[in-house]
């Protein structure tokens, strides 16, 4: 069991997951409890088969986005990064987030819409995918300021794959867009994380 969840459904289609690689998870929720929804979602990512630490940043307030741009009058997102150590295959940790997502009601009836849950597979080690069911890395992360300041704070030297730095991402998006439309108020929310991630037993 645990070597087909390594594997994947698409090995033919991306590389089979080595022993242990490092994915970075974005999360978000603009809807319900939302702390109370990622500190549950963080700790059920912990609790999956193959995945042995959890390494979650603080979590931050980011305007809503949605088809038409930056929308203030929706309610705010509370986002955040996690690093997720696992031997888990891409295919089959994206299925995870999707099922996580799932039990906390997340519907995906409008492209962009509010959401109780949202969990984004960002990169997986150094595995390049343009598989339409897994696009790695996440095709806008260097476009999203509420992905690259968290993942930035609990990993200074990252690195999108095919892309670059996230430092050089982040300075560029701020260069282009200062407080554009995918831009974080940069305010922290809360004590979602715990401190120090969360290590499987």
């Amino acid at each position: 069991m645990s070597r087909r969840l390594a594997q994947g459904v698409d090995a033919a289609a991306a590389p089979a997951a080595p022993a242990s690689v490092r994915a970075v998870v974005a999360l978000g929720a603009n809807l319900g409890d939302r702390e109370r929804t990622l500190r549950e979602a963080l700790a059920e990512i912990a609790a999956l088969p193959l995945v042995t630490s959890v390494h979650p940043s603080a979590m931050i307030e980011s305007v809503a986005i949605t088809l038409a741009g930056a929308d203030p009058d929706a309610p705010g997102y509370l986002n955040g990064v996690a690093l997720v150590d696992t031997t888990l295959a891409p295919s089959v940790l994206l299925a995870m987030l999707h099922a996580i997502e799932h039990r906390h009601g997340r519907e995906r009836a409008e492209r962009w819409g509010s959401r109780t849950l949202d969990l984004d597979l960002i990169a997986y080690a150094d595995v390049r995918s343009d598989v339409p069911e897994l696009l790695l890395p996440h095709p806008r992360a260097a476009q999203r300021d509420f992905v690259l300041r968290p993942w930035l704070s609990i990993d200074p030297d990252a690195v999108i794959p095919g892309v670059g730095r996230v430092d050089a991402a982040l300075a560029a998006l701020e260069v282009a867009a200062p407080g554009g439309a995918e831009a974080s108020t940069g305010q922290g929310a809360g004590d979602c994380a715990a401190a120090g991630g969360i290590e499987r037993p």
